[in-house]
């Protein structure tokens, strides 16, 4: 360890006060005081020394410096302008880094990283959280692992199985390309300040091979799209968001072998794939 270890309360305090930092709670800035959250979340991503890690939001560097301790050649892209300074003083030394001022959602991975595959490491900001998630699963990245800290009902959703009630829109798209599962919950004292709501660590392994394969990935998310945009109505209700009628909504679903009756979270990956594969076809 090259540094002392950030992430404890008395340290965090030092560096915020040595650089002047108030949090931003427009960029959802918690700092991470707790260092058995840092190596739970590095052993949850399974970095070793051979690994590319892209971070996003390292704040003061406290996630970071747990990462860049593997050995791991580390890309951290941080939107806050006023905290390069301090991540140039907390992670000097560390010549496995790179850091990157600069927007997520705006950035070119590609450019940065290349064509290696690299594993996505971040304590996002709850405001931001789903929007950066789908953004690097639809981009077709050479991404092997996504483990990101975010709101605990978030990860819940995230991992939700079919009939659970919180199974939604984001549960098939994430499960659509990756397998999630919650690793460890995150209580709020673990941050500086504490947020109100309980955090969870969720890894997202990402498939090589999606287990459904539709003819057609737009449709299959709109038809995902419109089957849970009216939540407590039937899919004979909520399918006619795709602007078909309900003669041929009843028609699309008898010819899936799918009770009209049901709702939108009781439907299985592969089930979402027939209907869309159905519509797809007949729209050819």
């Amino acid at each position: 360890m090259q540094h002392p270890i950030i992430a404890k309360k008395e340290v965090t305090q030092y560096i915020l006060k040595r650089f002047g930092i108030h949090m931003n709670k427009k960029l959802g800035q918690n700092f991470l005081i707790d260092e058995e959250i840092i190596t739970g979340i590095v052993e949850a991503a399974e970095i070793t020394s051979d690994d590319v890690v892209l971070e996003i939001g390292p704040g003061i560097g406290t996630l970071t410096q747990g990462l860049l301790e593997t050995g791991a050649q580390v890309y951290a892209v941080e939107i806050d302008k006023n905290l390069l300074p301090v991540l140039e003083h907390t992670l000097e030394g560390y010549e496995n880094l790179q850091i990157i001022n600069a927007d997520i959602l705006k950035t070119d991975i590609k450019e940065l990283i290349g064509n290696r595959p690299f594993k996505v490491v971040a304590n996002l900001p709850y405001y931001i959280t789903t929007p950066i998630i789908m953004a690097l699963l639809e981009e077709a990245l050479p991404i092997t692992k996504l483990v990101t800290m975010v709101q605990k009902e978030v990860a819940q959703r995230m991992a939700a199985a079919p009939g659970n009630k919180i199974y939604g829109a984001l549960s098939v798209a994430v499960q659509y390309y990756s397998r999630p599962e919650i690793a460890f919950t995150v209580p709020p004292n673990s941050f500086m300040p504490p947020p109100e709501v309980d955090s969870a660590v969720i890894v997202c392994d990402i498939y090589n091979d999606k287990p459904v394969k539709p003819i057609d990935d737009k449709i299959f998310f709109q038809v995902v799209k419109a089957a849970f945009g009216q939540r407590r109505k039937t899919l004979t209700n909520s399918l006619g968001l795709l602007g078909l009628p309900k003669e041929e909504v009843r028609e699309l679903l008898a010819q899936a072998q799918i009770d009209a009756k049901r709702r939108g979270e009781t439907l299985s990956l592969q089930e979402f794939k027939i209907l869309a594969d159905i519509l797809a076809q007949k729209n050819e």
